[in-house]
């Protein structure tokens, strides 16, 4: 079974599909973090991000792994180098360009191939996988998903503002909604969900009520 959960960022997709694939038994399924990992490797060469090309030729060149909780680039563990503000705030490179976003469905389809699955992201009820047995689309008010954003990053020693997350915020929602390629749309098939005011287990219990319900 595969349950697909899309969101803007900070609506809390990553931590309740988490916990969500935790209480099922099934595979979690960070999307988020490929796209970041491979951000990160650009980085790390020195990769000028206008060259699109040379960018997409790097996804064929690195091995990005989700093992558990961590995300390994080349067999090192950068969990916590992908979600800095810095490759938040690049990540539209790897995410606006065709080739990178149709080299990762492959490597999410593979990943999810033979398995039961909680996977997260933006497009992985419509493009990824169109034909998912559960579709959710989680959101939340802007103010409490910038909120959320900013206190975790400060909780990592990132020094930003609010006012910088948030304006961040609203380029990165822009960029998501009209995205070419694997844009921020909810399908027709979802359930909406909005983790306003909510706490985490109180979306998670909402969400596991959700999957149970199409078993």
């Amino acid at each position: 079974m595969i349950v697909t959960i899309d969101g803007p960022a900070g609506a809390g997709k990553s931590s309740a599909a988490r916990e969500l694939a935790r209480r099922l038994g099934f595979r979690f399924l960070d999307t988020g973090a490929m796209y970041r990992a491979v951000t990160l490797a650009a980085k790390q060469r020195g990769f000028d991000f206008a060259d699109g090309d040379r960018l997409a030729q790097l996804v064929g060149e690195i091995h990005v792994e989700l093992a558990g909780d961590r995300v390994l680039l080349d067999g090192r563990d950068v969990t916590k180098e992908i979600r800095t503000f810095d490759i938040t705030t690049s990540i539209q490179h790897a995410a606006d360009n065709p080739a990178v976003r149709a080299q990762l469905v492959l490597w999410q389809r593979e990943a999810a191939d033979g398995s039961d699955v909680v996977t997260e992201g933006r497009d992985q009820g419509t493009v990824v996988f169109p034909n998912a047995e559960c579709k959710i689309f989680l959101t939340a008010d802007e103010h409490e998903r910038a909120e959320r954003r900013y206190r975790d990053l400060i909780s990592r020693g990132e020094q930003v503002t609010f006012d910088e997350v948030l304006d961040a915020q609203h380029h990165r929602d822009e960029r998501d909604r009209t995205r070419n390629v694997g844009a921020l749309l909810m399908a027709d098939d979802a359930i909406e969900v909005s983790t306003t005011g909510l706490s985490h287990a109180e979306v998670v219990e909402r969400l596991e009520e959700i999957v149970r319900a199409k078993q």
